[in-house]
């Protein structure tokens, strides 16, 4: 009963092979339809491949099979057992091919060298079509052989290749050895450069968890450092307060006092540690904001240009980019909004422009002026003004309404910093 046990495990391991294939497959589509929507690079490779990516290539051996069916080969049967035996050990190989386990096993490699052995057999006995299985053993041969060993491998089955055809085809066998070498070493740079993909994308998924897990004990750490020395002065004070106060009511505001101040300490101190997760880049508020017009209807173009910005800079634009962004949502009707960040070695500029109704936000003026009147984009202008920028808002020269920031660049944000240019159009 072991055999049966083996079979049902063989099963067992077919069947979850294909379930995980079919989930794989069912994400490389969703993500070919995400590509055609958004234009991003893919995140899933589509299903690993297998043995039946090489099964098409046992049609070179058509030819031999119709000689046989034709009655055109001698001995038949031994033909025909031949042939069936090289299919066999043919598909027997490719398909332990992918996985390294099985690739590696003595019994894959023994069946490689059986199968050379029947290759040159029969290319030896009958010659023609059938030195044609001389090219479907180079296949088998790279998909097994990796490493140091596959240049020597090519060479020696191209070589055989090339004695036996040239004892049955004469000048012909130039054709079978160059064959035979081209489909060893092609079929395997091809296999290891999929292996290869696959390794590099799964050290990336690695290196992204852990980096998330990094920053998740940085910040838990940080968050203790920083509340648990703090909440333990209040809870004692808190309760240096409740004695005191039955008996001396001015002892106990005083530490009521301390209470406060120290939770005051402790608020400012949370601010400053949170800063670096509240403050986005201004590159990821662009992103969001293209998200936030496509999924309102509205095709986003961005463009950015100029020398990289300081942080505080990229704060005050992203702000802006919310904002204006916002009221292109709720106000404009638009079907196409620009953004245009243009930066100079004195100055960076930003520019929301859509082609709605022209519409202003509530309270917001009918020309471009500095003095905005919404209470979003006033809030805006006083940022800017503090920072030493402008913010203009008003109908576009011909329809849609834009909105245009302006910002000085700071002395350390010029000094040995290249002027980079780059052109984001995100795709619809």
């Amino acid at each position: 009963m072991s055999w049966l046990r083996r079979v049902s495990c063989q099963m067992s391991a077919w069947q979850e092979s294909r379930t995980d294939r079919k989930a794989d497959r069912d994400a490389f589509v969703a993500d070919r339809k995400a590509v055609q929507k958004t234009g991003k690079l893919p995140e899933h490779l589509g299903p690993p491949p297998s043995g039946f990516a090489l099964l098409p290539w046992l049609l070179m051996g058509m030819g031999a099979f119709s000689n046989l069916f034709q009655g055109k080969t001698p001995n038949p049967w031994i033909g025909g057992i031949g042939l069936l035996v090289f299919n066999s050990l043919y598909i027997h190989v490719v398909f332990r091919a992918f996985t390294k386990e099985a690739r590696e096993a003595r019994s894959t490699r023994g069946a490689l060298i059986a199968l050379g052995v029947v290759t040159c057999l029969l290319g030896g006995l009958y010659g023609g079509s059938w030195l044609l299985f001389f090219p479907l053993l180079g296949l088998a041969a790279g998909a097994i052989v990796r490493g140091r060993w596959l240049g020597k491998t090519g060479i020696g089955l191209s070589a055989l290749a090339g004695v036996v055809a040239g004892l049955r085809d004469g000048w012909g066998a130039v054709n079978v050895a160059y064959g035979t070498f081209l489909s060893t070493m092609v079929t395997a740079a091809i296999l290891s450069l999929s292996d290869a993909v696959r390794e590099l994308r799964a050290a990336r998924e690695e290196l992204a968890r852990q980096a998330v897990e990094k920053e998740r004990l940085r910040f838990s750490r940080d968050l203790h450092d920083l509340l648990g020395h703090t909440l333990s002065v209040i809870v004692v004070k808190s309760e240096a307060a409740r004695r005191l106060a039955p008996r001396d009511m001015d002892a106990a505001l005083v530490q009521v006092s301390d209470i406060e101040s120290v939770g005051r300490q402790a608020l400012t101190e949370i601010r400053e540690a949170v800063t670096g997760y509240r403050e986005g880049s201004l590159a990821t508020d662009l992103d969001r904001a293209g998200s936030a017009l496509r999924a309102a209807g509205v095709e986003p173009v961005v463009r950015q240009s100029g020398p990289p910005l300081a942080a505080q800079t990229e704060v005050l634009l992203g702000w802006v980019v919310r904002e204006a962004v916002t009221n292109v949502v709720r106000h404009s009707g638009a079907g196409r909004c620009e953004i245009t960040v243009d930066g100079s070695a004195e100055h960076v500029r930003l520019r929301v422009t859509d082609d709605g109704r022209g519409v202003a936000p509530p309270a917001a003026p009918e020309s471009p002026v500095p003095g905005i009147g919404g209470t979003g984009l006033k809030g805006l202008t006083e940022r800017l003004a503090a920072a030493g920028g402008s913010l203009e808002a008003g109908p576009g020269a011909r329809n849609g309404f834009t909105v245009t920031a302006e910002l000085p660049v700071e002395p350390a944000e010029r000094m040995g910093v290249p002027e980079l240019s780059t052109g984001r159009v995100p795709s619809r």
